[in-house]
């Protein structure tokens, strides 16, 4: 597979009908309420409306995908963590005992775990293997990957975005597992929107000051050795990208392409959306954001995908946490829009009228 199945899976992907947003405003105006007093809730419900193609959309299902996998820039040192973590909580999170999955057991979700690309995935149940190799090559010696791969990272994810909403997901939410990933995609990051390493780089899973130098020196190495053409995204992540986030802007446009609400966690898979919009722009109108890392890149690809997250947590783990938490909220903003009575069914007198 390459680039022809990828054309595939990016091609025929269109925007929501703008006339679906002015249908679903019209319903919550008619709610015994006055007019946008449920604020950003509002405001969600017709992103939900707009993604599912319908003002009465039927229950989310939601699925929160988690993908792993490992990567070469690692040896650089720009983790506090080995590398090993990275298969040992890809285990945690198919065994049911990590944060996401707790989560995603009191959201009501279904937890999807994906190796996309682990050094040592664990031998355990309940872990989909997707893997394009053993972890990325590094990125300051020689592109992450080749390009055919990062299109197969693509098109494997696609295909399971697609699975998952023929089997009822309506919101698939994207969360990440790999050590070394927020260099990787600070990277990304610089490379697709042209920020300095300075602006797009954070402390990750807790860098000191000197670890946090040496993360900026690196990304500065990475893009100075590959020097990726923004015009070029397959190209920017096949240079310095993760497998991971192959597998999850494949998901995106996958779940997208049928007509499911993508909810993307924090940094790392906001910029596996943002390769993603870059591949086929229309994905911008199925996309919500869940919340806002400290990660100082986030804002930026956010404020890029024209982005408000529903949650300021101050989150910073990852896995799709704060998609988990998130995903009450859509369910709610759906319920509004569809189970909420009108002033005529409840009998009620509309004073804007």
């Amino acid at each position: 597979m390459g680039e022809a199945e990828l054309a595939g899976a990016t091609g025929g992907l269109v925007l929501p009908e703008p006339t679906l947003a002015d249908a679903a405003r019209a319903a919550l105006d008619a709610k015994t309420k006055p007019p946008g007093s449920l604020g950003r809730l509002e405001d969600l419900a017709v992103r939900i409306a707009c993604a599912r193609g319908t003002v009465e959309p039927p229950h989310l299902a939601p699925v929160v995908v988690v993908a792993a996998g490992d990567h070469g820039i690692a040896r650089e040192g720009v983790s506090a963590y080995p590398q090993a973590v990275t298969g040992q909580m890809l285990g945690a999170f198919a065994t049911g005992g990590a944060a996401v999955a707790v989560l995603c057991r009191a959201a009501g979700a279904r937890l999807v775990v994906v190796d996309a690309g682990v050094v040592a995935p664990p031998k355990v149940d309940g872990v989909l293997d997707l893997s394009l190799g053993p972890g990325t090559r590094n990125a300051v010696d020689e592109p992450a990957m080749e390009r055919a791969v990062a299109a197969e990272g693509i098109v494997r994810g696609h295909a399971l975005g697609r699975r998952l909403v023929a089997e009822g997901a309506g919101a698939v939410a994207l969360g990440e597992m790999g050590i070394g990933n927020t260099t990787v995609a600070a990277a990304l990051a610089c490379a697709l929107l042209g920020c300095p390493p300075e602006a797009a780089c954070g402390r990750g899973t807790g860098l000191d000051d000197a670890g946090l130098a040496r993360k900026v020196t690196v990304v500065g190495r990475m893009l100075a050795a590959r020097r990726p053409d923004p015009r070029d995204p397959l190209g920017v992540l096949a240079a310095v990208g993760g497998f991971e986030l192959a597998v999850l802007a494949g998901v995106a446009l996958g779940a997208a392409r049928g007509r499911a609400v993508v909810l993307v966690d924090g940094f790392i898979s906001t910029v596996a959306a943002l390769v993603a919009v870059r591949l086929a722009p229309a994905l911008r109108g199925y996309l919500v954001a869940s919340h806002r890392s400290p990660e100082p890149g986030h804002a930026l690809v956010l404020a890029e995908l024209g982005l408000d997250p529903l949650l300021e947590l101050e989150l910073r783990l990852g896995e799709g946490s704060g998609a988990a938490l998130a995903l009450p909220l859509l369910g709610a903003a759906r319920a509004i829009l569809v189970e909420m009575a009108t002033f005529d069914q409840a009998g009620v007198t509309d004073a804007g009228r």
